[in-house]
């Protein structure tokens, strides 16, 4: 049992998740149900503060400073612990002489920049503590990367880890390994395939997972040959290449560096063409020596530049050897499979470090304008040195036109880029698109910052000195050019406001010909900067705007379309987290109405998230077809990107049209839009690409009632 103090909890599941998915744990043979050699992922413990923990590999005991159990961050499954620093935060864990020396191992992520930063790991024999590693300058920041190993004297019977960095820091612990000294054996072998998207302009695409768990660490086995075939992908012709490569004992892929884990210095054995035949049997031989615990290689493919991206890809393990021996492989054949895309934007693609927050629309000659941020210099926010990039599709979405850069850094100001102190330089983001479908007219509404005047430094006031400026870009030659920008602040904001911007994402055209964007504004720092989601409408095509009263306090990116004539859904990130708060009106945004599925139906971890009327899109009719994308968790890290439909006008949202695009971490951004009749098109962040571009036929979200689940499961 695991215990906190006095509170008993769910017995420790001897299990371990597929990380990338964030789902429950899975059953995994390696993890011995008692006696020495067992393997703490902390599932099952309470989140929180605790002093003493009782688990199957020992009992846990603060003894200087504070730790507690962490359900958001975690390497394995839905726990890990958290030491929190301060001047010295030490847990000391008593456990079963192991009859000899052994092996220590756990998986450390770093929580905090600043110095001062210690961990280290003393071990305990006859009551005596003897250092054991110093990992100080080893663990490295975000996302459990750093492995700890150490060998265990004969005798000990208990260790102690000692962090110090700044108080309520600290370290995160994951995956604690103790076992005695032993030859090496596979114990396990799995096929795993989480849902991922396969990539054209991506080399390294992920399709299947072969893991192989061992124990033991003297006499370390190699792996030396993995068989597959390629069955269930549309056609040999759609890819260029398929290899192998060893990931680690990692099955995070990440968005921010996607070749992190997997980089051709990994590859096993030597690359293949895929030949004809999809079911034809491939062998990739190599010799990989296995580490203790679990050892990952992935099949990855290089689809070809002209691959259908209505097509599929998808892989079978046929046989593994490990040292000569063949070892039976647990579910060979995974039932999901991997849609095609297009790595719109990666990163470094264009010279710019970050893409972020897309927008996408169709306009009436069938263009697809993708727009998004062009963050040079990284991952941060408004204020910065951020561009607004355009890209066009002509021909659905299979390929795109070169970036054009459409607002730029000192919108408002012909240039001046405010590279000194006072202004930490401009920037203009976070961008909207809407399609005029009556004039044909493209509009792009972005947040120019003119110095540090975005979210945190924006203040009450018009001036660009004084507050962030709403700025607008036109089109009307169907996306091909921009005209000048247009500064819509004095028009819409109210003085008193902090701080007035755009959805991001997308606008819409109402049945009336009105135009409408979601938006969003603090109030003053007086009344606590409180944030609210909003419209902004315009009757005469751009251009005059007016604005809305603010929906709900304490929401803020938000998707807007119109249901019965006249009549406006919001639906809207909400600061409460969980899920998502809708809300109505059916003059313009002066009035709201609660919706019944606001903060119930749609979980959300606190992000942006697209919404469109399908009906709407097509032909201006309403049908009552909503499509919605977010990242389908209801807590962070933002993952498993996801589309969900409704046929009632969004009043419910069935499971079993949820369908899901890529199980892996993100920043969790996206944008619908209907490209025709047939096909549904999403633009964004994903874990293989920071704009990942896929093309989805209605039919999956919206089959006939006799039809199976849409495919890609949940």
């Amino acid at each position: 049992m695991l215990t906190q103090g006095s509170k008993t909890s769910l017995a420790l599941a001897a299990a371990m998740s597929l990380s990338l998915a964030g789902a429950a744990a899975q059953a995994s043979p390696h993890i011995l149900k008692s006696g020495p050699g067992t393997e703490e992922g902390f599932e099952g413990a309470d989140a929180g503060p605790f002093t003493v923990l009782e688990s199957e590999v020992g009992t846990w005991r603060v003894s200087r400073g504070t730790a507690a159990i962490n359900g958001d961050h975690v390497r394995t499954g839905t726990r890990s612990l958290h030491l929190t620093g301060g001047s010295r935060c030490e847990i000391e864990l008593d456990f079963e002489d192991l009859g000899g020396a052994g092996r220590l191992g756990f998986w450390a992520e770093r929580w905090t920049q600043a110095d001062p930063f210690e961990c280290t790991v003393a071990a305990r024999v006859g009551g005596q503590w003897s250092a054991l590693v110093d990992a100080s300058e080893d663990v490295v920041i975000g996302g459990f990367h750093t492995e700890v190993t150490a060998v265990l004297p004969p005798g000990a019977d208990g260790l102690r880890i000692r962090c110090t960095s700044p108080p309520g820091k600290g370290v995160l612990i994951d995956d604690v390994v103790l076992e005695p000294a032993r030859p090496m054996a596979v114990v396990g072998c799995r096929a795993l395939q989480p849902v991922l998207p396969v990539l054209v302009g991506n080399e390294l695409n992920p399709i299947l997972a072969v893991e192989v768990q061992t124990r033991g660490f003297l006499e370390p086995l190699e792996l030396e040959s993995i068989s597959f075939d390629l069955a269930g992908t549309s056609g040999a012709e759609q890819l260029e290449r398929v290899e192998v490569f060893h990931g680690g004992a990692s099955l995070e892929l990440s968005y921010d560096q996607p070749d992190r884990v997997l980089g051709q210095g990994d590859r096993f054995g030597r690359a293949q063409r895929p030949g004809k035949d999809p079911a034809q049997l491939r062998t990739v031989r190599g010799a990989q020596v296995l580490a203790p615990g679990r050892n990952v290689f992935w099949i990855s493919v290089t689809p070809s530049p002209g691959a259908d991206l209505d097509g599929r890809v998808d892989a079978r393990v046929r046989a593994v050897v490990v040292s000569g021996e063949e070892v039976p492989v647990e579910d060979p054949s995974p039932a999901a499979t991997q849609r095609l895309g297009v790595a719109l934007r990666s990163a470094g693609s264009g010279g710019s470090r970050t893409y972020r927050i897309p927008g996408l629309v169709t306009t009436p000659e069938g263009t697809l304008i993708a727009v998004y941020d062009i963050r040079w210099n990284g991952w941060g926010d408004l204020p910065g040195r951020i561009d607004v990039g355009c890209s066009r599709s002509v021909d659905g979405g299979r390929s795109w036109s070169p970036m054009q850069v459409i607002m730029t850094q000192g919108a408002g100001r012909g240039g001046d880029a405010g590279d000194g102190d006072k202004w930490r330089g401009d920037g203009v983001g976070d961008p909207a698109v809407l399609v005029d479908r009556e004039r044909g007219h493209v509009h792009v509404l972005a947040a120019w910052s003119h110095g540090d005047r975005a979210w945190r430094g924006s203040g009450p006031g018009l001036a660009p000195e004084e507050t962030g400026q709403l700025m607008l870009a036109t089109s009307t030659d169907d996306g091909r050019s921009f005209g000048p920008l247009r500064n819509l602040t004095a028009m819409v904001k109210d003085p008193a406001w902090a701080y007035l911007l755009q959805g991001p994402g997308r606008g819409i055209t109402m049945g009336d010909g009105r135009l409408v964007f979601p938006a969003q504004f603090q109030l003053g720092p007086g009344e606590g900067r409180t944030p609210h989601s909003t419209v902004l409408v315009s009757a005469d095509g751009g251009a005059t705007w007016s604005i809305g009263a603010g929906a709900r306090p304490d929401t803020t990116e938000s998707a807007v379309v119109e249901l019965a004539d006249g009549e406006l859904m919001l639906n809207m990130r909400d600061d409460r987290g969980g899920s998502r708060a809708v809300l109505t009106t059916v003059d313009g945004g002066a009035t709201w109405v609660t919706h019944s599925s606001s903060r119930s139906a749609l979980i959300e971890p606190v992000c942006m998230a697209s919404l469109i009327h399908v009906g709407r899109e097509l032909r201006g009719v309403a049908d009552g077809r909503l499509l919605f994308s977010n990242p389908a968790v209801a807590s962070a890290p933002r993952r498993r990107m996801s589309i969900r439909a409704s046929e009632d006008g969004g009043k419910s949202w069935p499971e079993d049209r949820w369908l899901l695009l890529d199980e892996g971490k993100s920043a969790g951004y996206s944008c619908l839009t209907m490209i025709d009749e047939e096909t549904v098109g999403i633009l964004y962040e994903g874990s293989r690409a920071h704009m990942t571009f896929q093309r989805v036929p209605l039919s999956e979200l919206f089959p006939a009632a006799s039809d199976d689940p849409p495919r890609g499961g949940r």
